[in-house]
């Protein structure tokens, strides 16, 4: 009976790598390769025949904001990823020095990723807006005679500005939890040797901590830049459709115009375009240690 339950187990055996992959796979299928293959459905056919009428009317149509909407979801990503990476790549260095009252200081840095990008909206309009505490901070100090206006279609400028702050307040940390934790996993035997052979504090940076946070770097930039063609809480709480972004126009055309086809054509860039951007990501910082 051994002898044939043995055979048996070997056979099954090779079979172990596909069964642990079979979750991911079908979370794939469903959840993933589904949607896009309606979302293709919903945006080039139309009772079964192909057609371009939905990316005719997304690129020409007057009603269309497509122009608008990639130009603006662009320049917020080129503003803002940049402005977080930074902050957040300084703030993983700070905190990356132990000192007292260091894990309440993590701990307040981490806070915003608690809150919701509508209530974090809210929040920052409700601060910005002329009878906000920004506004009441400069006039009681005399740095300006009359509010500042955030908000309104002829204030397109400050609108941009309020989701900035917004955006940058409320997601920076996603970053910094990345980029610490991949300083947390730099061992300090690298440190204790560099400091044996003198290297100065740039040398350690640029021969350890750089090339060692690589791959967290990229990580951290492919999920931001994912969220950030993604934004649309933000600015539809802030600035509605005064300055339209891809995710807005897709909500809109979908809920408000009812045109799934188009909305879809909306979805279907908004992946083509992360896509692109994360391969390029991928080729741009590959951590060249690994490689060996």
């Amino acid at each position: 009976m051994d002898s044939e339950e043995i055979p048996f187990m070997v056979k099954i055996e090779k079979y172990i790598p596909y069964l642990l992959l079979m979750p991911a796979l079908l979370y794939m299928i469903f959840f993933i390769g589904y949607p896009l293959v309606q979302a293709v459905g919903l945006a080039f056919f139309e009772n079964g025949q192909f057609t371009t009428a939905n990316l005719d009317y997304l690129l020409y149509s007057p009603l269309s904001k497509f122009w608008d909407a990639l130009k603006y979801t662009l320049l917020l990503a080129a503003v803002i990823i940049p402005i977080q990476v930074s902050v957040a790549f300084a703030i993983a260095l700070l905190m990356n020095v132990p000192f007292k009252g260091h894990n309440l200081a993590v701990y307040s840095v981490i806070l915003p990723l608690t809150i919701s990008d509508v209530a974090a909206g809210l929040i920052w309009y409700v601060m910005l807006s002329p009878n906000g505490f920004f506004n009441k901070l400069l006039v009681s100090a005399g740095i300006i005679s009359e509010p500042v206006r955030f908000f309104g279609a002829a204030n397109r400028d400050m609108e941009f500005l309020a989701i900035v702050i917004t955006e940058v307040w409320r997601a920076t940390a996603i970053v910094f939890v990345i980029l610490f934790a991949g300083l947390q996993m730099i061992s300090r035997e690298y440190y204790e040797a560099a400091e044996v052979f003198g290297a100065t504090t740039w040398q350690r940076f640029r021969y350890i901590v750089f090339p060692m946070l690589l791959p967290s770097l990229q990580a951290a930039l492919i999920i931001r830049t994912l969220f950030a063609f993604q934004i649309f809480g933000v600015v539809w709480t802030l600035a509605g459709r005064d300055i339209p972004v891809l995710a807005g126009e897709a909500y809109y055309e979908q809920t408000q115009l009812h045109h799934p086809g188009v909305a879809s054509l909306y979805a279907l860039i908004i992946a083509l375009i992360s896509v692109l951007i994360g391969y390029i990501y991928t080729k741009l910082f590959k951590a060249r240690y690994l490689e060996a």
